[in-house]
């Protein structure tokens, strides 16, 4: 009904201006005028919902009688919401007035309209804005420039789309501090619309990674049935599928709706299986929602709630059931503006500004009125004494602070932009009012930071920086207190943005379980993909179990605390710490690289796993041969006039190893430059199955990589060999000989194993024969070493090492 009114109201205005031949301006239809105004150099407007409901009143136009919106005024209608934004605004601006570093001599004046929460009123006021309310009778074209600078507003999506539409021609900057639609955003439509408050594209992404942070994989949905509910739901539904996710309903709600369509959605959320509620919608429709839950008694669920509900204190205080006991959200962060409470709650001076509205807000603050007539719903005449600090209501609440702020930088963006355009320094040269396209154009660029020092600016679609605070309900006797558990920041890297504390109670709302090891899922037909059976696993398919991988990092990292607690002992220092300490971390990267293998294969985990294992191994096998020439060269240095040592210190060992890795990370890199491993689909070996598998790209680079570790394990083992017979009470290199003829057995036989599996088999040789390897070098090195340690304390002495060869202590 109220499109079609807008469309009236366009068509009227086109066929009088048709009519009037360009040279004489009259204004069709009944004038509007401010709900609150101060005159002022340069004027910023302002299109507030200050009341919730209207009346049609018929009015004679030129050609014919229509029906207008007109703004209706009880006491349930008028909305203080509307009047704590308008303060934030007017502080904003006096503050600016009284300020002499921006804009001196320059005052700005305002000019505020109410919508009436009408997208038709909305439109209406817009051009009332642009135009003002005289008629022109000169003899000039009909033409004239805009009344405002720029307008602030509208609260709600669905007005700003239409108001955005109707200024964006002319250039108009539309600023809103709390229309959040992720369609504002598209600049071909909405040229004109900047927003200080985030936008809905980055508050449906961050709520999917929160419900993903808690597990939640099957969900509920409700929304708003306007551009606000339904584009945000849209954006998060998308979100969500992204992240696996599975939405089990999404059912549009709006207050208008007939009783009968209210009780289907009200059956739909009774009968779901899913335990938590995605709420994209405002505090009016809970008014509603909130008593029909309680009536139908829909009650235990998990809601998830959006910055348009989720610190509002007023739907706390509409929940008297506890129907959102426990909701968690995202808020806008809480930030401050010295003064701008006081001055919220100092009302007197709006008297002159408009003292209709004034009125209204003091009889509906303190029921009361002014005059009393019989059928008066008040009993008491206001007096004009009344404190508000005696009275606690929707008015004295302070929970949208963050809105009310969001309000005072648009307007302060509003001046910035003026300041710089009209080169004020000390003083403004001039006081013109810029034209709208090049203030525009200034006003997207602008950059600036409040007096408490928040940055303010936009981005390339008009939006701020997006930044949430995680809003948990917490019920403390018998109401609701909303508690900080997290926040959610876009400036941050991806994998850091989401930082929250696990409430201490978090449901579980899945639709199937997950699969048991030795199981597999099955999806359920028509039905999404979080819903499926689990059927065992057909032979030869691998289950999904824990790596042993894991097992063996593990003890790695044991060992090496072992170490480190003895690393002052003659056995530590005697083996050659530092190369052990490097030998450790190397075979846990070993360890760790086996897991690459497992998963479906992709472009980045195929390169990964080969380029890894084999870049660890040859670090591994280097530190090795390292740690067996050391032996040969302190036995050698024990001869009459030997100074073979210092040929083979510390450095020289750690150039050996780099040098050795190097080579292979060179040819590694040739490899990949070349022809690297790709993911292929192997159709060869069976006809039914399709095989996904790590394709080498190039043969000889993969025998390339394997056959330099078989080289300098090979060395290793005939050094290590020759070494076996020294005298010593505790000489390396027999563990060392022992665990090169483990790994090189391993290999030995890894090559006929490898050639010979089919399909995914050989991705199950390769992981056998690296952790066969790993664990064969990690217990006949460090086991009898860490065996004296700990259970044979009385042999870690530098007697007990020395007893056979004096002369053989070599301490790293």
């Amino acid at each position: 009904m109220e499109s079609i009114f807008t469309l009236l109201h366009v068509v009227m205005v086109i066929i009088n201006f048709l009519r009037i031949n360009g040279t004489f301006c009259s204004l069709q239809g009944e004038p509007v005028y401010p709900q609150l105004s101060k005159d002022g150099d340069i004027i910023v407007g302002g299109i507030l919902p200050f009341h919730r409901t209207w009346e049609i009143r018929n009015v004679s136009y030129v050609m014919f009688k229509m029906s207008v919106y007109v703004c209706f005024s009880t006491s349930s209608s008028l909305d203080f919401r509307a009047i704590q934004f308008s303060q934030s605004l007017i502080f904003a601006i006096e503050e600016i007035n009284n300020s002499s570093s921006l804009l001196p001599g320059v005052s700005l004046g305002f000019k505020l309209y109410d919508t009436c929460s009408s997208t038709a009123m909305g439109v209406r006021m817009a051009m009332a804005l642009l135009n003002g309310n005289d008629n022109s009778t000169l003899d000039e074209p009909c033409t004239k420039p805009a009344q405002v600078q720029a307008i602030i507003g509208e609260t709600h999506s669905s007005i700003s789309t239409a108001i955005a539409k109707s200024v964006g021609p002319f250039k108009i900057p539309l600023i809103s501090y709390a229309a959040t639609c992720e369609c504002l955003g598209d600049k071909r439509i909405y040229p004109s619309f900047l927003r200080t408050v985030p936008s809905d594209y980055y508050l449906s992404r961050a709520m999917a990674e929160m419900v993903k942070q808690f597990g939640w994989t099957w969900v509920g949905a409700l929304r708003r049935d306007d551009d606000y509910g339904n584009s945000g739901m849209a954006a998060f539904t998308a979100a969500a599928e992204q992240l696996g996710i599975c939405l089990e309903y999404s059912l549009p709600f709006f207050r208008t709706y007939s009783q009968e369509k209210v009780l289907r959605i009200i059956q739909q959320i009774k009968s779901s299986t899913s335990r938590v509620i995605v709420a994209f919608v405002t505090y009016w429709d809970f008014e509603i929602l909130l008593n029909l839950f309680h009536e139908h008694n829909i009650t235990g669920y998990q809601w998830v709630g959006t910055e348009a509900w989720i610190s509002d204190s007023t739907v706390s205080r509409l929940d008297k059931h506890k129907i959102l006991q426990g909701a968690i959200g995202l808020g806008i962060p809480n930030t401050k503006v010295t003064g701008l409470k006081e001055f919220i709650l100092d009302i007197n001076p709006l008297q002159s500004a408009g003292s209709a509205i004034f009125t209204e807000l003091w009889e509906t603050l303190f029921t009361c009125k002014y005059s009393t007539k019989n059928n008066s719903q008040y009993s008491a005449v206001c007096t004009g004494q009344e404190k508000l600090s005696e009275i606690e209501n929707e008015f004295t609440d302070m929970s949208l602070m963050p809105f009310f702020i969001n309000v005072y930088k648009a307007v302060y963006a509003v001046a910035h932009t003026l300041h710089n355009l009209l080169g004020c320094t000390e003083t403004c040269p001039t006081k013109k009012q810029p034209d709208p396209h090049t203030f525009l154009e200034h006003l997207k660029r602008v950059r600036f930071k409040t007096k408490d020092g928040e940055e303010v600016y936009f981005d390339k679609n008009g939006d701020p920086l997006a930044k949430y605070e995680i809003i948990n309900w917490q019920t403390v006797e018998d109401h609701h207190e909303f508690v900080t558990v997290g926040f959610y920041d876009f400036s941050f890297p991806a994998h850091n943005r989401l930082a929250v504390k696990m409430v201490s109670i978090v449901p579980v709302s899945v639709c199937s379980e997950s699969c048991p090891p030795g199981t597999r899922k099955a999806v359920q037909k028509g039905k999404p993909i979080c819903c499926f059976d689990c059927i065992p696993c057909a032979e030869g398919e691998i289950s999904n179990m824990t790596a042993v991988s894991i097992i063996g990092t593990s003890m790695t990292i044991i060992i090496a605390i072992i170490f480190f607690r003895y690393k002052n002992t003659p056995i530590v220092k005697a083996n050659n710490s530092e190369l052990s300490f490097l030998l450790l971390f190397s075979l846990a990267l070993c360890f760790l690289c086996s897991l690459t293998f497992i998963g479906r294969p992709s472009e980045w985990s195929c390169v990964l796993r080969h380029t890894a294992f084999g870049i660890t191994f040859v670090l591994c096998i280097s530190c090795v041969l390292g740690k067996t020439i050391v032996v040969l060269m302190a036995f050698r240095a024990t001869l009459p006039g030997s100074n073979v040592m210092k040929w083979f210190g510390p450095l020289q060992q750690r150039l050996s190893v780099l040098a050795f890795t190097l080579i292979q990370v060179l040819t590694c890199v040739l490899w990949l430059t070349t022809s690297p491993p790709f993911p292929f689909k192997n159709r060869k070996h069976y006809k039914e199955k399709i095989i996904l598998e790590c394709q080498l790209g190039s043969a000889v680079g993969f025998w390339a990589v394997l056959g330099y570790i078989g080289f300098l394990a090979l060395l290793c083992f005939a050094l290590a060999f020759l070494a076996r017979k020294l005298p010593d009470k505790f000489n390396e290199a027999k563990f060392i000989t022992f665990s090169m003829l483990i790994f090189c057995a391993v290999w030995v036989t890894f090559i006929p194993a490898y050639v010979s599996s089919p399909g995914k088999f050989t991705v199950a040789v390769e992981i056998f024969a690296i952790l066969a390897s790993s664990f064969g070098l990690l217990f006949c090195i460090f086991l009898p070493k860490c065996y004296i340690l700990i259970l044979k304390p009385e042999k870690n002495t530098k007697k007990q090492i020395m007893s056979k060869n004096k002369s053989t202590d070599v301490m790293a």
